[in-house]
């Protein structure tokens, strides 16, 4: 029993060093790839358009009837401010959508379109830079029938438009 067991031991000693020897065989370590940049967004420009979608945020979100600003939604404006004050070559479409029930959704579309423009010229931005449009149900995020999924059609999108291009 004593000597099956050296046998045993003297064998995985045995596994155990060439399993350690230096040969190049093994594949190379994987690369930490967890703060790797993301393929396609590396070379975004600052002050461009990718820059204000992916660093700015350009979606507002209302509670169900409501075209008040929340504390989260004058957190965006405030940061699209500084971002706009920066680059004042784009202007500004803000698109308000609804589907509340019991509203008149292109009304209160409206009502939110004009809330985020008021905000945002009321923080320096030169009104003849933007302009407001109510869409109404138009454009669903969601076709969903409970109040909570729909929360995502309740918004104002503010889409950038180069002044460039206006000629």
């Amino acid at each position: 029993m004593i000597e099956n067991t050296r046998r045993l031991l003297a064998a995985s000693l045995l596994v155990l060093a060439a399993s350690c020897s230096t040969s190049n065989t093994l594949a190379p370590p994987t690369p930490d790839v967890t703060n790797a940049e993301v393929a396609g967004f590396q070379n975004v420009q600052p002050g461009s358009e990718e820059d204000f979608i992916l660093n700015v945020g350009r979606r507002i979100y209302f509670t169900q009837g409501s075209a008040a600003l929340d504390s989260v939604a004058k957190a965006t404006l405030d940061t699209q401010i500084a971002w706009l004050a920066k680059n004042p070559r784009w202007l500004l479409k803000l698109q308000g959508f609804a589907d509340d029930p019991g509203a008149s959704e292109t009304a209160l579309s409206q009502k939110r379109a004009d809330a985020v423009m008021d905000y945002l010229a009321a923080g320096g931005i030169d009104r003849n830079r933007m302009w407001a449009k109510g869409y109404g149900k138009d454009r669903l995020v969601r076709d969903c029938p409970n109040s909570a999924c729909r929360s995502q059609n309740r918004r104002v999108v503010s889409n950038l438009r180069d002044e460039r291009d206006e000629s």
